[in-house]
């Protein structure tokens, strides 16, 4: 295995806020606290070395109960026990509950988990530090997580939805996964992914314990603690924010003062509601509402007066779900946690809660990009190097990548640069000339060199276009090659199922990755093979 690194902000992927993140603008520096590094994060241990012990005894307890429908490993019993301590803090990723993993980038995002504690433990061995993947059991969008892609075929749970999808009842996984063994043979590691498949969520009644040990099977041993934030002890911790929402709004008066001066410079991931919370039973998620003195539960007659829903979280803490707004803040509050990692997206709605959380009085988290990963076989790299290119060239965008191969490889020069110059020059000459003479007349010399500049544009696209048909066989292969690394022309990590990928690896894929990222480097991977 060799691995090579490139820039996350030279691959194209990635946001002006995400790439102006990594190399430390000034002009993002009011909405984050410390940076992914290892001086950021000896701050962020003295930020949260007061972690309340009655939170702590709260989250051991409630993990002890979670675990009891499977066997964990000694690693995660370890781990778990480890959050009693003081000096233990966790490293935090999360996702949604998405079908078999969903996509690939799923594995990513444990593993640079994963591999942070163990970095952070070498750091400081007087600490521990605890990997943690929080289950979004309490999302509610189905249509995005009921499918995963094998072999570009979309293998779907087709059923209807309503309320937090954790506690969908597993019917109907039977047809999905005779429709997933169809795809498979009986190799030992489609035997093992068949397998899988079926003590995951034949063998499980909701789709949170399917979850829950599918992703223990996968990285229990490795010392992964696994929460579900649907819990009603934990929701207790979260009460008193709750509260502080219905009656002041106060993360939408933050968020929004955040996202005003945000939004000038980026592109704002999401908009604050007045109320960020949703009510939360089997069956339904529906937003909270505040209208004419009372509190509603949208398109539901449930009400309640300002007394009502105060006792309503007394007595049932856990029918208040948080929204994207406020979920960070309830995993901080719960977690003694030093840093959230994510993808560029998930990033992008973080940053929009800085001011929230000082409200709050609560730390903010260091933000990671999580590590992205191009997996590329020898036979793909043989091709590249027939076709000369190189690793970063293949991160074009697709058009961009033939009309370079094609203006390089072709015998005639397709390039009227040197000619675009020259006829620039000739017309500065002119324009000189017409101040010396009539001056109105520079406005007849500049539509005739905007005349003759797009001329001169439209036979270089016609002699390129001329040379494609030519060179056709090489097109074909450029363009059959970077479909493959990049399907549906996107990061092959966003599309494809990690089961594809098991198939040639096998037991060795998560050790494989474990071994080549490095979560601090915050750089893009390119894994050969």
């Amino acid at each position: 295995m060799k691995v090579h690194h490139l820039p996350f902000q030279s691959t194209g992927y990635f946001s002006k806020l995400i790439c102006d993140y990594l190399d430390k603008n000034p002009n993002l520096s009011n909405y984050y606290g410390n940076f992914p590094e290892i001086a950021g994060f000896k701050n962020q241990i003295e930020l949260k070395s007061n972690f309340d012990k009655a939170k702590r005894k709260t989250l051991v307890s409630s993990l002890i109960n979670q675990y009891k429908s499977i066997s964990e490993s000694e690693q995660t019993n370890n781990n778990i026990d480890l959050l009693k301590q003081e000096n233990t803090y966790s490293i935090t990723t999360g996702h949604q509950l998405n079908i078999f993993t969903g996509p690939l980038y799923f594995l990513y995002k444990i593993v640079s988990t994963i591999n942070l504690a163990r970095q952070l433990k070498a750091a400081f061995p007087s600490s521990n530090f605890v990997p943690i993947y929080w289950m979004a059991t309490e999302d509610h969008d189905f249509d995005e997580i009921n499918y995963f892609n094998f072999k570009q075929h979309k293998i779907s749970w087709n059923r209807e939805s309503s309320g937090g999808v954790g506690r969908l009842k597993t019917d109907g996984f039977d047809t999905v996964y005779n429709e997933f063994c169809s795809q498979l043979g009986n190799s030992t590691n489609e035997n093992y992914i068949k397998n899988l498949f079926k003590e995951s969520y034949l063998k499980h009644d909701n789709l949170t314990d399917a979850t829950r040990y599918l992703v223990n099977e996968l990285f229990g041993k490795y010392g992964l603690v696994i929460i579900d934030g649907d819990d009603v002890d934990l929701k207790k911790e979260f009460a008193p924010i709750v509260k502080d929402e219905l009656l002041n709004n106060t993360s939408f008066t933050e968020v929004t003062k955040t996202i005003k001066n945000l939004g000038r410079d980026y592109k704002i991931q999401v908009n604050p509601r007045e109320i960020n919370l949703f009510y939360l039973k089997d069956n339904l998620r529906e937003r909270i509402v505040f209208e004419n003195d009372l509190y509603k539960v949208n398109d539901t007659l449930i009400t309640f007066t300002k007394d009502e829903i105060l006792e309503e979280i007394k007595n049932h803490p856990e029918r208040f779900s948080p929204n994207v707004i406020m979920r960070p803040l309830y995993q901080e509050t719960i977690l003694p946690n030093l840093c959230y990692i994510g993808g560029g997206g998930e990033l992008a709605y973080w940053f929009q809660l800085k001011e929230y959380f000082d409200k709050v009085n609560t730390p903010f988290p260091i933000l990671l990009l999580r590590n992205s990963v191009l997996l590329v076989s020898k036979k793909q790299l043989s091709k590249l190097d027939k076709l000369n290119i190189s690793l970063s060239e293949i991160f074009l965008k697709q058009e961009n990548l033939v009309n370079k191969k094609v203006n390089e490889i072709s015998e005639i020069n397709i390039d009227f640069s040197n000619q675009k110059i020259f006829l620039q020059q000739q017309f500065d000459s002119l324009k000189e000339l017409a101040k010396q003479t009539d001056f109105s007349f520079i406005g007849a010399v500049n539509a005739q060199e905007a005349k003759q500049l797009k001329g001169l544009e439209n036979l270089e696209k016609r002699l390129l276009k001329a040379q494609k048909r030519k060179l056709t066989d090489e097109v074909n292969r450029i363009k059959l090659l970077q479909n493959e690394l990049f399907p549906n022309n996107s990061l092959e990590e966003r599309t494809r199922n990690f089961s594809e990928i098991y198939l040639e690896f096998g037991e060795t894929l998560i050790p494989m990755l474990l071994n080549a990222q490095e979560p601090l480097k915050l750089e893009f991977l390119v894994i050969e093979n």
